[in-house]
C-alpha cells in the first residue's frame, strides 16, 4: 500500500502528517511556512513523490453549523495546486487545534511558545481520523 499525508493548512503554517505503509497509523512529518505559497507547494509534492503518496488528505475546517467558511475555502483553493497529481480528500477538522493542544498539554509539551508543535499533532489528528474511518 502507499502511504498517505494529511496536511493541516492553516494561514501561515502546514502541519503534515504521514500514515505508515499499511496506512494504519499517521505519524507527524514536519510543519512548514505557507509562504511563499511556490515553495510550500513543492515541498508538499517532494515528500509525496520520495514517499510514493497518492493521496492527500487535507483538513477542512467547517464551523460549528456545518458551513463553509473563508478558512475552509482557502484550504480548498490551497488543496487545488495537488488535484492533477494526487487524489485530493477533505476531512472534517473542526476542534483538532483543541484536541492537539489538551494532547501536548497532557504530555507537557510546551506548545504555547510553539505553535508549530499545535499544527503538526493536528495534521496527525486530521490523518488518523480519516485512516481510522477507512
Amino acid at each position: 500500500m502507499t502511504r498517505i499525508i494529511g496536511l493541516d493548512i492553516g494561514k501561515k503554517r502546514i502541519g503534515i502528517a504521514m500514515s505508515d505503509a499499511l496506512g494504519i497509523i499517521a505519524q507527524p512529518v514536519e510543519t512548514i511556512s505557507r509562504e511563499p505559497a511556490s515553495i510550500a507547494i513543492e515541498k508538499i509534492k517532494q515528500i509525496c513523490k520520495n514517499n510514493e503518496v497518492k493521496v492527500i488528505v487535507a483538513g477542512l475546517p467547517k464551523h460549528m453549523n456545518n458551513t463553509i467558511g473563508e478558512q475552509a475555502q482557502d484550504c480548498i483553493e490551497f488543496a487545488k495546486n495537488f488535484e492533477n497529481d494526487y487524489q485530493v480528500i477533505f476531512e472534517d477538522e473542526r476542534l483538532t487545534s483543541k484536541q492537539a493542544e489538551f494532547i501536548l498539554a497532557q504530555t507537557g509539551r510546551k506548545y504555547t511558545k510553539d505553535k508549530k508543535l499545535v499544527d503538526l499533532k493536528s495534521a496527525c489528528i486530521i490523518l488518523q481520523q480519516y485512516l481510522d474511518r477507512k
